[in-house]
């Protein structure tokens, strides 16, 4: 037997959309536009929690810890893309940041709902990853109250590890089990119930600012510069090419250049020329400060003064 609960914020009628099968094409535009607009505002009332939850994250991952996604549906979609996308852009192991999804590799392309509410199953997933309390996990959820998302986080906060949770909905069981509750309220969705649209916007939003800042923290970005970028095709190589130009004052040919002599490496290239040290140095220098590469120019050069 089903037990009816109240219906939360996200699950609500939008007043504003009730006749939107009825309007013309550029007229249910503008009123999904505005509908977006107010995600933004969301976003902003919850910045405090992301600062906090910011400063965590980075905080763990310097002692040797991970940051875990973990959801069902289009949150943990959402969570598996921004654990993608960390190793090329800030030049981390796949390792650092991961993604977990109800319902494993196939719930990324095809809907596996069910897998949703088995409590237990997010739990024995971060149990089989030899999950610690160095480790962040962060629960993605719109209505805040998915099972296995719940069963995760608890798990994850009786080891230790710092837990975080992404959530659209006030005062959720979600909320209530994790240490950092970051609570975006963006209202009834624009097609009832479909979290995928303000709800999902709202989490990239603030995915976007954990990773990114987090990775800001480490020394993985110098000014607005993806100096620890992996220039892996033609595109991202002639990136790289304009980062050492900008970051170190050399031609294009000369940044170039200097590029091959560190096997294309951009953080080995950028400490070489900044530090004048030779590329097996840099190397074991970048390795010992985790690859930030402002640590590693400072070493080498106290080293030579």
């Amino acid at each position: 037997m089903l037990v009816r609960e109240i219906m939360t914020t996200t699950e609500q009628m939008n007043p504003a959309t009730a006749e939107i099968d009825r309007l013309s094409t550029i007229d249910a535009l503008r009123v999904i536009n505005r509908e977006d607009q107010q995600v933004a505002l969301a976003v902003e009332r919850v910045l405090p929690a992301v600062a906090l939850a910011v400063d965590g994250i980075a905080e763990r991952l310097r002692r040797g810890g991970r940051l875990i996604y973990v959801g069902t549906g289009t949150s943990g979609r959402l969570g598996i893309l921004d654990a993608s996308e960390c190793p090329p852009t800030f030049g981390v192991s796949p390792e650092l940041v991961q993604g977990i999804i109800a319902g494993g590799y196939e719930a990324c392309y095809r809907s596996v709902e069910a897998s949703e509410d088995e409590r237990e199953a997010g739990a024995a997933e971060l149990r089989v990853r030899g999950l610690t309390a160095d480790d962040v996990v962060v629960g993605i959820a719109a209505s805040g109250r998915t099972p296995y998302t719940i069963g995760a986080v608890e798990y994850a906060r009786g080891l230790g590890a710092l837990t975080i949770c992404i959530t659209c909905n006030e005062g959720t069981e979600l909320a209530q089990a994790v240490e950092i509750a970051i609570e975006p309220v963006v209202g009834p969705e624009v097609i009832a119930g479909s979290t995928r649209l303000k709800s999902g916007t709202a989490q990239k939003l603030v995915l976007n600012m954990l990773s990114t800042m987090a990775m800001v923290r480490l020394g993985y970005v110098t000014g607005n510069r993806m100096t620890n970028m992996q220039p892996r095709n033609i595109k991202l190589r002639q990136r790289a090419i304009g980062i050492v130009v900008s970051e170190c004052g050399l031609t294009e040919s000369e940044a170039a250049s200097a590029l091959e002599a560190a096997g294309w490496d951009l953080r080995v290239a950028i400490v070489m020329i900044r530090s004048g040290a030779g590329r097996e140095a840099v190397e074991e220098a970048l390795q010992r400060h985790a690859f930030a590469t402002a640590a590693a120019i400072k070493e080498l050069k106290q080293g030579q003064s």
